[in-house]
């Protein structure tokens, strides 16, 4: 007989603290820690005050990655004794206008609320001189005591001085990192807010150290100068209805292990937004490796009532209005630079050396960036051994071409050339082929489909059962890449047909791969990033393999089409294709200079 069940008992009581109003010093160091919880987020919010003042040079120190000191001087319009002490108070800002403020914010930050921040958190004091002052004037923060402005010496402009963050507040300060580790989150932020500003000059230095001083410059040379990319950089534009997209990439051969090299700005505003990191991870997905990062410096313009910058404390994120027109606009604009073919993305090198006495530059040299209707499949004399030719008949000379003249094979998988620029190119012939069918494939299928080409005699393909279910559903979808399919039996498909760019690929191993990637998704094939997976597959049966030997003609059509084919800096699977030497870079490897 089971016990009986005990008795219910009785809810402990809780007695619950009365609500209470919370000191002004308390409020204040809740306050500084929304806003600032590091040193970067002080120097954020003090450049972000310099450049609403109209600041044309803006100088950065820090002292121990900013723990110890922060000091930020610019040349702005500067503050008189009764802004400055109005500055320093919670809820007080100039960069707010009245009425909607809130919904049409085209300021960086808030004066008012940074400030008081900081002073809760750390020693602040600000010398301020406007235009046309007899004298600055000097405030002082820390903590709850505030002194008075008083006369001070100082230039036209705002020195702000931030010392010992956070020693108001102990157990925060432990919680801060490195102090190297520290100034490199603080270096990033000036320099997000540099590439933001141009037209600006930014100078920081790092415990004596200068890490970098920038004159006033156009954007394309303030993006080089900090992205410090040596690779040629591709333009970004675009535009659509109330928006436009402007900025500079680096190829997709040129990537980083991390996205510490991609900077977004919306509006002049540095940001961190989800839906631009996305927008940009999905426009190189087809043409880098999986776990690399692109290097990019985007800029988009948009009418300030088409986004909200308040759903972030720092406002590193935004909310769209339509976030579909812009994504679809950030990646249209850059998948149409990545198209480039090789030919453009060489001229960019090219212009920033002096010029060559070049002979005539054939005209196939400008070609059209997108695939024509009908894109023929790639034309190189493979199928067949070409007509004995001297090597100074298959090409016009090293000079007139951008990836030049072949010069040999290297393990029958490499091949040397030397290009218009002077430059020694190595290319991976298997990957480069790669890319060419991969765009031979995709031309043909936007035209209307993938040109077969039926067998002699139908192959037989055996497969697990599920694998030839998964690619029967998927036949009419397969019909249109040029591979015809039709049952045969329990785990069998006889095929009729292949895609008749790709030669004769052995129609097993193609099927069992194209079997692997349609278990992915169970959805209908469609242009996008599922079919370029797809075609990619295709196109790495159909290209030519390491360990075959080429002939000078062979290896001189394989460039040619490299130069007028988009995307061919990356094979399929996001590996470069080729690889540029200057002489530089050579003599630097044997340590001639």
């Amino acid at each position: 007989m089971s016990p009986p069940p005990s008795a219910p008992q009785p809810a402990a009581h809780h007695r619950q603290a009365p609500i209470r109003v919370l000191p002004e010093a308390t409020v204040n160091l809740i306050a500084a820690g929304e806003v600032i919880e590091r040193p970067a987020a002080a120097v954020k919010e003090l450049v972000e005050n310099a450049l609403d003042a109209g600041a044309r040079r803006i100088a950065v120190s820090l002292a121990d990655g900013g723990i110890t000191r922060i000091e930020v001087t610019d040349d702005g319009c500067g503050m008189d004794a009764e802004a400055l002490a109005l500055a320093v108070q919670r809820h007080a800002t100039s960069k707010l206008p009245e009425g909607d403020g809130l919904t049409r914010i085209t300021t960086l930050g808030f004066r008012g609320e940074a400030l008081p921040s900081i002073g809760a958190a750390a020693r602040l004091a600000i010398t301020s001189r406007p235009e046309g002052a007899a004298w600055a004037h000097l405030i002082r923060v820390e903590g709850e005591r505030v002194t008075p402005p008083a006369p001070a010496a100082g230039p036209k402009g705002t020195q702000v001085v931030v010392a010992d963050l956070f020693y108001a507040t102990p157990a925060r300060r432990k919680f801060l990192k490195h102090p190297r580790a520290e100034g490199e989150h603080a270096e990033a932020a000036v320099r997000r807010l540099a590439h933001a500003a141009p037209d600006v000059a930014f100078r920081l230095e790092s415990d004596g150290r200068r890490v970098f001083d920038l004159p006033p410059q156009d954007r394309a040379s303030r993006v080089a100068a900090l992205l410090g990319v040596e690779a040629p950089l591709l333009a970004i534009e675009g535009g659509g209805e109330g928006l436009h997209v402007s900025g500079y990439a680096a190829g997709p051969a040129t990537t980083r292990a991390t996205a510490s090299g991609q900077v977004l700005v919306v509006n002049g505003r540095p940001v961190a937004d989800p839906v631009l990191r996305m927008a940009v991870r999905v426009a190189y997905r087809d043409v880098i490796a999986a776990g690399r990062h692109p290097i990019v410096a985007l800029f988009l313009e948009i009418a300030h009532d088409a986004l909200d910058v308040n759903v972030h404390p720092a406002k590193a994120e935004l909310r769209f209005r339509d976030p579909g027109a812009v994504r679809a606009l950030v990646i249209g604009a850059f998948r149409a630079a990545l198209a480039a073919p090789a030919s453009a993305h060489s001229a960019t090198r090219l212009a920033a050396r002096p010029p060559l006495r070049l002979g005539h530059l054939p005209g196939r040299l400008n070609p059209p960036s997108l695939p024509a209707a009908g894109f023929a499949e790639a034309q190189l004399p493979l199928a067949a051994p070409p007509r004995a030719r001297s090597f100074g008949e298959s090409v016009a000379g090293p000079s007139a071409f951008p990836l030049g003249a072949p010069v040999a094979q290297v393990w029958q998988t490499y091949i040397i050339a030397v290009a218009a620029d002077g430059c020694l190119v190595l290319v991976d012939q298997h990957a480069a082929h790669e890319r060419l069918m991969h765009e031979a494939l995709k031309g043909q299928y936007v035209a209307g489909g993938v040109r077969s080409q039926p067998l002699l005699l139908p192959a037989i393909v055996d497969l697990p059962r599920a694998d030839a279910a998964r690619l029967l559903d998927h036949a009419a979808g397969l019909t249109r890449l040029g591979l015809e399919i039709e049952p045969f039996g329990a785990g069998a498909v006889l095929v009729r047909g292949l895609p008749a760019v790709l030669g004769a690929p052995e129609p097993g191993p193609l099927l069992r791969d194209l079997a692997e990637e349609l278990s992915e998704g169970g959805e209908a094939l469609s242009l996008g990033s599922r079919l370029d997976a797809i075609l990619a597959r295709l196109a790495c049966h159909g290209s030519i393999r390491a360990g075959r030997a080429l002939t000078q003609a062979e290896m001189a059509a394989l460039l040619r089409e490299m130069e007028s084919t988009p995307r061919a800096a990356t094979c399929s699977h996001g590996r470069p294709t080729y690889l540029k030497l200057s002489r530089a870079e050579v003599e630097r490897l044997f340590q001639r200079r």
